[in-house]
């Protein structure tokens, strides 16, 4: 299986890919057999259409495809795929050779007479590719996995995966196309505007295709704002820093930069302290309507295209301070993606909309498989004695002095707590391969834990069952038991001293992460490759003891404090340093919903209320030699 690839060369380039690409005029779903070791660009060209429910039937392997088919049928529950007559054989080309794969006919077929083809008798004849380099593939095409299928007979190493084209996807951080304004294409250099583009395509998702106008003046967690705050804050929050950094007046309604300029993070046991933030209207009647928010933000985001239009055509200088600032701007909205999202869960099945254009999880099909993942090879891993490097050196003031004013090209951006550069001695210890899973911290819950811990507020009990909230609903325990549980630091540091252990410091489970946490292009689940947590799959010798943690945060016991060289931005003040206060835990790592821009720099510090449970994240136990 072959990639799209942003390296360049002398030699004579493939023919392109050449699959038709005729809308079908059928309003009925459309499915693809893929038989073949597809390129993304081949995968790309099928006209499997955005948020429908098309879907890619790719094999890849060797074996009978007969048992994997009636899998197929009955999680599509379309029986009519067993049907000769419903397929019709295509022939194209993939990369300079002639290939074959099915369609379903459409209703104004494009082969006349197309003879019936037995679809069951199928005997697939490719080569295996692992499953991290099938989701890069994927990826590339735009293209997602609903769920992906491995022979019921050990002896036909054959698998088959179930895509679909959702709404929207995050393209690789190592595609990043060298431009204009990043000559060097630095994954975390300037941002284009295509990746502002990207996020505004899941924020719009998120707020225009599951907030129903019932919960947009709801407050599912008391300690933050209503979700219309939130619709205001991204735009807000651009208007601000491009007005700041231009130098000219703010896009209008200048009423909006005072409501929606900053959210609140008050203490979670004096919810009557708290930062500085927005004064906000009292009555649901005297906030502005939505029409007008949305109105708003999308002038805003044409001042952020034109300012794009002038540093492509010159008439305008990047400088390192308009970079940082552009990169904040969109690392903001990436957080408040997150932000957002797990507020809303706590509405997930009595108001909140599951992802539009997103197929439903398979529950039954996933739980199977998850249920079979091997445990770990060892019970922990051991790690040190070492010398770790953290953070990078990326030092805000510099951007105002001569001679590092236009110093852009190859920087590497980041948030003042990510810098200094420094170096930490690391002790030997041990640390679980996983996080703590909604299984065990139940039976904690209901035993040992009793009264001592909290139910997580990722958890839901409905007629005396426990079940676990997700974006599409509460599903059964038995589903989610082998997910990460999601909830306090108090709670999981209370799980962990029951166990013997303790939360890791940053430096250890910065170090754990470095070594074994795989990235997004190795499979990671985040970047919404799936809408909800999945079991960790690190310390298994097959896999070199890599894995995922299963798409969430993950709590250190370092408190969350000023450092040696730490210098506090002045582009958007206080940004950490209001949260210096003796409340917040240090957060590694990235859920399902990080963009991989956040989720792949490894000097990315989160950061929440050591007691605050609502956030994505979980912990796993480190021990002490």
């Amino acid at each position: 299986m072959s990639s799209a690839s942003s390296d360049s060369s002398s030699a004579p380039a493939s023919p392109p890919s050449t699959a038709p690409s005729t809308p079908f005029q059928a309003e009925s779903a459309a499915y693809f057999i893929v038989t073949h070791e597809p390129s993304a660009a081949f995968l790309k060209s099928l006209p499997a259409r955005r948020g429908s429910d098309d879907r890619i039937l790719l094999f890849l392997g060797t074996g009978p495809a007969n048992a994997l088919l009636e899998q197929a049928v009955e999680l599509l529950e379309d029986c009519s795929l067993r049907e000769k007559d419903k397929w019709e054989l295509m022939k194209t080309n993939d990369g300079g050779k002639e290939i074959s794969y099915y369609r379903t006919k459409t209703q104004v077929s494009t082969i006349a007479c197309t003879p019936s083809i037995d679809i069951n008798a199928l005997n697939i004849q490719t080569t295996s590719c692992s499953y991290s380099s099938a989701l890069n593939i994927f990826a590339d095409a735009s293209l997602r996995v609903v769920v992906s299928l491995p022979s019921p007979s050990t002896a036909s190493p054959l698998s088959l995966h179930v895509l679909e084209r959702p709404p929207l996807s995050f393209p690789r951080l190592s595609l990043t196309s060298a431009s204009v304004l990043n000559t060097s294409a630095h994954p975390y250099g300037t941002p284009s505007l295509s990746e502002f583009q990207d996020g505004w395509r899941a924020w719009d998702l998120i707020t225009l295709g599951m907030i129903p106008p019932s919960l947009l003046h709801s407050k599912p967690i008391d300690l933050r704002h209503k979700p219309l705050f939130y619709l205001g804050h991204l735009p807000t929050f651009l208007n601000l820093l491009m007005t700041a950094y231009l130098r000219e007046p703010p896009v209008a309604p200048a009423r909006f930069t005072k409501i929606f300029e900053r959210g609140i993070d008050p203490h979670v046991d004096d919810p009557e302290h708290c930062h500085s933030h927005s004064e906000v209207p009292e009555r649901d009647e005297d906030w502005p309507a939505l029409g007008e928010v949305l109105a708003y933000r999308d002038r805003v985001r044409a001042r952020l295209a034109k300012l794009y239009d002038e540093l492509e055509a010159g008439t305008r200088t990047l400088t390192r301070r308009l970079a940082r600032t552009l990169m904040m701007i969109l690392e903001h909205d990436g957080f408040h993606i997150e932000t957002l999202l797990y507020i809303l869960i706590q509405r997930a099945g009595t108001g909140m909309l599951p992802p539009p254009g997103f197929a439903s999880p398979p529950w039954a099909q996933l739980a199977a498989q998850w249920d079979n993942i091997p445990a770990p090879s060892t019970p922990h891993a051991t790690l040190g004695p070492c010398t770790l490097t953290m953070g990078h050196d990326d030092p805000e003031p510099a951007d105002l002095i001569e001679g590092f004013e236009a110093d852009v090209q190859g920087h590497e951006f980041g948030w003042d707590n990510e810098s200094p550069k420094h170096a930490v001695e690391i002790g030997r210890f041990k640390i679980d391969w996983r996080p703590v899973t909604n299984g065990e911290f139940l039976a904690y819950w209901r035993g040992a834990g009793k009264d001592r811990v909290a139910i997580p507020p990722s958890w839901v009990e409905e007629d005396g069952e426990v079940r676990v909230r997700t974006l599409y609903g509460p599903i059964a325990m038995e589903i989610a038991h082998n997910w990460p549980v999601l909830t306090s630091y108090d709670d999981l540091a209370t799980y962990a001293a029951s166990k013997g252990g303790r939360i890791p410091t940053e430096p250890e489970l910065r170090l754990f992460l470095d070594t074994y946490q795989v990235g997004y292009e190795e499979g990671a689940n985040m970047g919404f490759r799936n809408w909800h947590p999945m079991p960790a799959t690190a310390g298994c010798e097959k896999d070199g003891l890599r894995g995922s943690n299963g798409g969430v945060w993950e709590w250190s016991s370092t408190l969350f404090d000023t450092h040696e060289g730490f210098e506090g931005t002045t582009i958007f003040p206080g940004y950490s340093s209001d949260f210096f206060d003796t409340k917040h835990q240090v957060v590694l790592g990235a859920s399902y919903a990080t963009i991989p821009r956040l989720g792949d720099r490894r000097t990315v510090r989160n950061f929440y209320q050591h007691n605050y449970p609502y956030p994505w994240v979980g912990a796993r136990v480190a021990y002490d030699f």
